[in-house]
């Protein structure tokens, strides 16, 4: 059998930041939390299985171990116009596409198997939770995991928890809030739209991340500046945190994935794509949403165009509410071009008017009394 000094090897050699190694008892904490949190995540609890995960043992009855590596989705930088838009995480995301930190897991796997190790690698475990017991790091006042040792102790990173059949020591575990008393929460108070209510408290229903991709219906009206020009995710809080300064100072090469399909994702080409378009060349990438969703794409499409306060959309958006049926689509179209104004925006709102009907119809009310 493997001993921690030879599976701490292989985890380097593929190109994992860091190993740890915690116990298979299951995350008794996290019960009370997720009672207490009941109504926030009810849509995790149902789709997720949350409580389920709390038990290792549940998921993989042969558990003795838990084995936690870390990777880095931030180790090359991004093109502004898409850091801009999108959360860096899911930039190069090959959950769909298998061809970059899939394969390190399915070879670290493959090593441990080899070797007489079986493992399981579950979806709806607490990582983080198992990260910090493994003493891989500590928490943020923003729920998010700050490594001890990769990308400059930031939170730039994912543990990767692997569940397996053999024992191990564990390490010292680490769960606390690692953010420095000097820092007077600049993360809660910098969160636009209050998702962040307090030290680890999240109220996900909030959340510019969860709304992008999980939000009913058209966006609040008081939520929509706020959500500022974040499409799909979002890194505010991560990019005003103190803890991850020293990372977002060094200088990066290119990740050069990421800037072959730029192209595909200018605002124009994903406010007017089709189902073909998003199927084939969005979905693989970013995937939280369906092809049924694609309404929500546009949505948010033409809100980010609102908030750009860039004119040269205008024609983009009254073609978007021309060429779209769903009025969700219409109604943030018509925001858009109240939020932009102008000379054109307005003509083209009170012809749209007289056409219109229901929400579309107060919506374009609202948007011709913004403009000036």
């Amino acid at each position: 059998m493997l001993n921690k000094e030879e599976i701490v090897e292989k985890a380097r050699e593929l190109g994992f930041l860091d190993i740890g190694f915690t116990t298979a008892e299951p995350f008794e904490s996290q019960i009370e939390v997720l009672n207490s949190r009941s109504e926030e995540y009810a849509w995790a609890l149902k789709s997720l299985n949350l409580m389920e995960g709390i038990d290792p043992k549940k998921i993989f009855p042969n558990a003795k171990s838990i084995i936690v590596l870390i990777g880095s989705y931030f180790q090359e930088s991004f093109p502004k116009s898409m850091e801009a838009h999108f959360g860096r995480c899911y930039l190069d995301d090959d959950r769909v596409t298998k061809d970059g930190l899939t394969r390190k897991v399915k070879a670290f796997r493959t090593f441990l198997g080899d070797n007489g190790i079986d493992s399981n690698f579950p979806g709806h475990m607490p990582h983080r939770l198992a990260a910090a017991r493994a003493g891989l790091g500590t928490f943020g006042k923003n729920c998010l995991f700050y490594s001890n040792t990769a990308v400059r102790q930031g939170s730039w990173s994912y543990p990767l928890p692997l569940i397996v059949d053999q024992e191990f020591e564990p390490d010292k575990d680490s769960s606390v809030v690692g953010c420095p008393e000097w820092c007077k929460n600049v993360c809660i108070v910098a969160c636009p739209t209050g998702a962040l209510k307090g030290p680890r408290k999240l109220d996900p229903r909030r959340c510019i991340s969860y709304l992008s991709y999980y939000g009913e219906g058209p966006t609040p009206l008081e939520l929509r500046e706020p959500m500022g020009l974040w499409i799909y995710g979002c890194d505010h809080c991560q990019n005003v945190c103190p803890r991850n300064r020293p990372w977002l100072a060094k200088e990066l090469p290119l990740n050069e994935r990421v800037v072959a399909k730029k192209k595909d994702f200018e605002l124009p080409k994903l406010l007017h794509m089709n189902r073909k378009y998003y199927k084939n060349v969005i979905w693989p990438h970013m995937f939280y949403m369906g092809i049924g969703d694609l309404w929500r794409w546009k949505m948010n499409v033409a809100r980010v165009m609102g908030n750009s306060l860039d004119s040269k959309y205008v024609p983009d958006l009254i073609q978007a509410f021309e060429e779209n049926k769903d009025e969700r689509v219409k109604c943030m179209v018509a925001w858009a071009l109240g939020r932009i104004g102008g000379l054109k925006a307005k003509e083209a709102l009170e012809n749209f008017s007289k056409s219109s009907e229901g929400q579309v119809k107060e919506e374009i009310t609202q948007a011709l009394g913004c403009i000036k």
